[in-house]
C-alpha cells in the first residue's frame, strides 16, 4: 500500500530503506528527543518491526520517499501503541526525518496524509502523538496539525527508564470530530 502526497510517497519498507534509515538513527541531531536505537537494531528488528506492524493491522511508521527523485527522507505513519498507560490502546502517529530534509515541511505533509488515512479509511476515533516538552519542533507540527495538549495528560515513558532526561513527555490529540469539522471548514 502507498500513500502519496503533493511531493511524497509514503510506502512499505524495502531492503534498500535499512541502510538510509540506519544512517538516519545514527544521527545525533535526528535522534536527540528520542531514545538511541543501537546500530544492529536500526537497520534491522526496527525496520522488521514496522513491517510486521502492517502486515497485522494495515498500518505502520512507513517509509517515505521523495517523488522527484525517489530520496528516503525518514518514516511517517501510525502504530498502535505498545505499552499500557491511561490512554491506551491507542493509534499513535510519529515521524523521524534525516535532517538533510529538515525545514521543508515534509513531516506536515507526510503526517497529515497519515491523519486522512487514519480518520478517513481506518476510522479511528482519534489519533494521538507524544514527544518529549524540549522537542519544540514536533510539538509546532502537532500543533499545525489541530492535534491539542492538555498538561494534565503529561506522562512517564515506562519503556525510558527512571531518571533519563527523555522519561517525560507530552501528549497531543486529534479526535475524529475535530478532523472532519476542519476538513468541512477548510
Amino acid at each position: 500500500m502507498t500513500i502519496t502526497t503533493e511531493r511524497l510517497r509514503l510506502r512499505e519498507w524495502t531492503d534498500e530503506d535499512r541502510s538510509p534509515f540506519a544512517d538516519m538513527s545514527a544521527d545525533p541531531d535526528v535522534m536527540e528527543f528520542m531514545m538511541p536505537l543501537p546500530p544492529d537494531k536500526a537497520s534491522g528488528p526496527w525496520v522488521d518491526d514496522q513491517i510486521a506492524h502492517m502486515q497485522q493491522h494495515g498500518f505502520c511508521f512507513w517509509a517515505v520517499e521523495r517523488k522527484e527523485d525517489a530520496a528516503f527522507i525518514g518514516t511517517v505513519g501510525l502504530r498502535r501503541v505498545g505499552y499500557d498507560a491511561f490512554f491506551t490502546p491507542a493509534v499513535e502517529l510519529g515521524w523521524r526525518i534525516a535532517r538533510p530534509f529538515w525545514g521543508q515541511g515534509y513531516a506536515p505533509e507526510a503526517a497529515k496524509a497519515c491523519l486522512q488515512f487514519g480518520f478517513e479509511t481506518l476510522n479511528l476515533p482519534e489519533i494521538l502523538a507524544i514527544t518529549v516538552p524540549a522537542n519544540l519542533k514536533s510539538r509546532r507540527v502537532m500543533a499545525k496539525l489541530g492535534m491539542t495538549h492538555n498538561p494534565n495528560e503529561n506522562f512517564d515513558h515506562p519503556y525510558v527508564p527512571e531518571g533519563h532526561r527523555l522519561r517525560g513527555h507530552v501528549l497531543y490529540r486529534l479526535r475524529r470530530e475535530q478532523w472532519d469539522n476542519e476538513a468541512h471548514c477548510s
